[in-house]
């Protein structure tokens, strides 16, 4: 049974119940199974001995997360060869494709966790209510440890990518 918590997040001002085992900084980051926009299992250990951004949105076809993917393969071409930066949402693979077609992304990896549920459970961002992940921004370092976490407090509200963007810059 996953751990359900509660009051940590909101939608549009109503409080919203997160699923899943909840990660912290410094911990080992939990293994997942998602797929690429080519429906191919992408896993943590695809990326082995990498620099990860991973970024967390409910839904690319909405505004806020459309902003922030842009932003982050905006700055990806300021980041060296040895950093990933994956989008996570549970969109189907075929509507992220469009999307990244249609919005010019070719830094970010745009992943899809709607088969399993994988990465939302393993990391504790899959929002009960609505069956959506919740906004969030990882970073997860080459020795596979978490090294940034944050979990943004209302689901319509974008992140600090300053803060995020620095957690990278420092591990590289």
């Amino acid at each position: 049974m996953s751990e359900e918590r509660a009051k940590l997040i909101t939608f549009k001002g109503n409080s919203m119940t997160l699923v899943g085992e909840p990660v912290h900084e410094g911990q080992k980051a939990p293994n997942f199974k998602v797929v690429d926009n080519g429906l191919n299992p992408v896993t943590l250990q695809s990326s082995a001995g990498k620099i990860r951004l991973i970024t967390v949105v409910p839904s690319l076809d909405t505004p806020v997360c459309d902003s922030m993917t842009r932003h982050f393969n905006q700055h990806a071409a300021n980041l060296p060869d040895n950093v990933v930066i994956y989008t996570i949402s549970l969109d189907l693979p075929f509507a992220q494709a469009r999307w990244c077609g249609n919005a010019g992304i070719e830094k970010v990896q745009t992943l899809s966790d709607y088969q399993e549920r994988s990465f939302g459970l393993s990391y504790g961002l899959l929002i009960k209510e609505l069956k959506l992940l919740a906004r969030a921004v990882v970073v997860i370092d080459a020795d596979d440890h978490i090294r940034y976490l944050e979990i943004v407090p209302e689901v319509t509200a974008e992140p600090d990518y300053d803060a995020a963007l620095a957690a990278v810059k420092s591990l590289v």
